[in-house]
């Protein structure tokens, strides 16, 4: 699966409290042996709509379970879990998940994200990995806003061991980006990774300023940024949606980190950003350390949901 070889024994590990949630509900819908009626499935997707998939997924996810039933593909309760994990691992076609490379030259990452999303825990645990794995990796503090943003990056970089390029708090954003992809291709570097302030997507002037920080990453570095990832927390529910949207509408978003999945998420926003957005998630973060990241693989995410 790439650089990340987290396994499904450890998504099942870390997603113990999500799993939990949702096998909670479904089992107080589908009880063992009894047989699919129209009742049931009525009360079945009011469960999905709660676990916050989506009303438009959980509609084609019901009126299919619908049709196998009345085909009498499925009968009985104890038949829906195994054709959900079925439809779900199908839901999503084969695409590129994978995190995108520069063809030369430092690969651009720029992150963006309300504050309290993870964001800048999500950035160290990508960084990490990378150095992890071999890679020169270099983190720009472009959140100048908050003084606390740029200590808080200032820690992890010492800890993670990566190099970090940053100004004073207050500094002009665009100004700390030139001087972090002036910095990578100096240093030839493999990945920039770059934060951005935690700006409300509410709020259109600081939407513009990602706007400005992207270009001048691609004025600087060809083709840059080359992915451009937006965290989310998961347990926001259909406000991660929203978020979602107006991010891309302003800074094309390429990928999905989502975030917090092991606290109190309901594991269904994953299937409903594919389904409204159709923006792929590349990673998870499943903890607090920089180890708990993982790919995103619809089978062994699926898997592991319903362990």
């Amino acid at each position: 699966m790439g650089i990340f070889t987290k396994t499904v024994q450890y998504l099942k590990e870390h997603l113990g409290k999500t799993r939990a949630k949702i096998t909670s509900s479904l089992s107080a819908v589908l009880t063992l042996g009894r047989n699919i009626d129209d009742e049931l499935l009525d009360k079945l997707e009011e469960t999905l709509i709660g676990d916050d998939i989506g009303v438009e997924t959980t509609d084609r996810i019901i009126t299919d379970l619908r049709g196998a039933y009345k085909k009498g593909q499925i009968k009985k309760t104890d038949d829906v879990v195994p054709f959900l994990k079925s439809h779900m691992k199908n839901y999503w076609p084969a695409q590129d998940r994978m995190l995108k490379s520069a063809e030369s030259g430092p690969t651009v990452i720029l992150v963006a994200g309300i504050n309290g999303s993870g964001k800048t825990t999500s950035i160290a645990k990508l960084a990490y990995m990378l150095n992890k794995s071999g890679k020169t990796v270099i983190v720009a503090a472009c959140d100048t806003f908050r003084a606390a943003a740029v200590e808080q990056l200032t820690i992890w970089a010492d800890r993670i061991g990566v190099q970090i390029v940053k100004h004073k708090s207050g500094a002009d954003p665009a100004a700390v980006a030139f001087d972090a992809c002036q910095a990578a291709v100096s240093r030839k570097a493999d990945y920039l990774i770059m934060d951005t302030a935690g700006r409300l997507h509410t709020q259109k002037h600081l939407m513009e300023e990602l706007t400005k920080i992207r270009s001048v990453a691609a004025k600087q570095i060809p083709g840059a940024p080359h992915e451009v990832l937006l965290v989310l927390d998961s347990t926001t529910g259909q406000n991660a949606i929203m978020q979602a949207k107006m991010f891309t509408e302003a800074i094309k978003v390429t990928g999905i980190f989502l975030a917090k999945l092991d606290g109190t998420a309901r594991g269904g926003i994953v299937i409903a950003i594919k389904d409204m957005l159709d923006i792929p998630v590349k990673f998870v973060g499943l903890g607090e350390t920089p180890e708990d990241i993982a790919e995103f693989d619809p089978e062994e995410f699926v898997e592991a949901l319903f362990a």
